[in-house]
């Protein structure tokens, strides 16, 4: 695996760099892929990663204090995932990152992040402009969390992610969303019957 076709668009939409800094970034990118089901990061790890997502679907999340897992964010192709505070700190991790489909990824630790920097100091505005999406969507989920009712979650869910309902199992969904099953399965049914009561224009 070595397909740099998808990451270098993204690196372009970010600013302007000359082919011999794409040389550069290309060869300090190590090509990971794993398989479905399998723990990029465990809690108490210290995350060592950055990785774009060339194909694939991984989850973030935290186990509560009473064991139920809470997923933090789904990321698919064209994202980047690592446990940021983790990664920049040196710090142990609360979160687990797994593997929800089998994936290719195309990654940077810290010392080559440091040594693209270091060679190529215009890549700063791409882990900026990286942060700022990453803490945007988090945000995003945060007011939808508190503000709106589940129907309202789950419709903006649907509108933000259209495929991923498609690619993940409901269960997932649901402990994102921060509900249970059941209920999820609840509020697809009433959708579904307030669709068909709707009059058609």
């Amino acid at each position: 695996m070595g397909n740099f076709t998808a990451i270098n668009d993204y690196v372009n939409r970010c600013g302007r760099f000359s082919s011999e800094d794409i040389a550069v970034f290309n060869d300090l990118l190590k090509p990971r892929t794993v398989k479905k089901k399998q723990l990029l990061l465990r809690e108490g790890e210290v995350c060592d990663f950055e990785a774009y997502i060339v194909k694939g679907c991984l989850r973030s999340y935290y186990i509560d204090e009473n064991g139920s897992e809470v997923i933090l964010q789904f990321s698919i192709e064209d994202w980047w995932v690592s446990d940021i505070g983790s990664f920049h700190e040196r710090k142990p991790s609360l979160l687990y990152i797994e593997a929800m489909e089998d994936s290719e990824l195309l990654t940077l630790n810290p010392s080559r992040k440091e040594e693209l920097l270091r060679r190529v100091p215009q890549f700063e505005r791409v882990f900026r402009l990286m942060i700022q999406r990453h803490l945007s969507a988090l945000e995003h989920r945060l007011i939808r969390t508190i503000a709106k009712t589940a129907e309202e979650r789950y419709v903006e869910f649907l509108k933000q992610y259209p495929k991923l309902a498609l690619r993940v199992p409901q269960h997932y969904i649901a402990a994102y969303l921060g509900m249970t099953p059941e209920f999820l399965s609840k509020v697809r049914r009433r959708l579904a019957t307030q669709k068909a009561n709707t009059p058609r224009l």
